[in-house]
């Protein structure tokens, strides 16, 4: 399967180890958040709310809202100026080839695809890149695992 099915059902994630996600998550602290939403309830609104309540920058990107979490948000990640640690998406697996082009001219460390996310061919262009690639886990998730509350 090169990409998650319609219902965004990705039955394997990648291989990194806690240790590199622990890593990832400690040293990696400005967060782009493509899909951003601000609606309470969506994991787009709540996972990057919690990680700011963690001390990560969230730069929102979503071209219908102005603002995400009281952050001025962007239309595009072609438009965000900031640096740009990881490039967090929350998009469908059929966009996320194009995001992650996109993201690769921001120079990121890591591109991390929310659960159910995932695209080969957007996975070999971004490692190919030497960007890290982290799909079908949820940030949230995963920091509240190796991080506790």
């Amino acid at each position: 399967m090169e990409t998650g099915d319609a219902c965004g059902f990705v039955p394997f994630k990648d291989k990194h180890s806690d240790s590199d996600i622990r890593n990832i998550l400690s040293n990696n602290k400005v967060v782009c958040v493509v899909g951003a939403s601000d609606t309470p309830g969506k994991d787009a609104h709540d996972v990057p709310s919690y990680l700011m309540s963690k001390g990560y920058t969230i730069i929102p990107v979503n071209p219908n809202h102005q603002k995400v979490l009281g952050v001025d948000s962007y239309k595009s990640i072609n438009d965000v100026t900031q640096k740009v640690d990881i490039v967090e998406i929350f998009r469908p697996s059929s966009e996320v080839y194009k995001i992650v082009q996109d993201s690769i001219k921001k120079h990121p460390k890591v591109i991390w695809m929310q659960e159910g996310i995932y695209d080969k061919k957007a996975v070999d262009i971004a490692e190919k890149d030497g960007i890290t690639v982290i799909f079908n886990r949820c940030m949230y998730k995963e920091h509240l695992r190796l991080f506790g509350v």
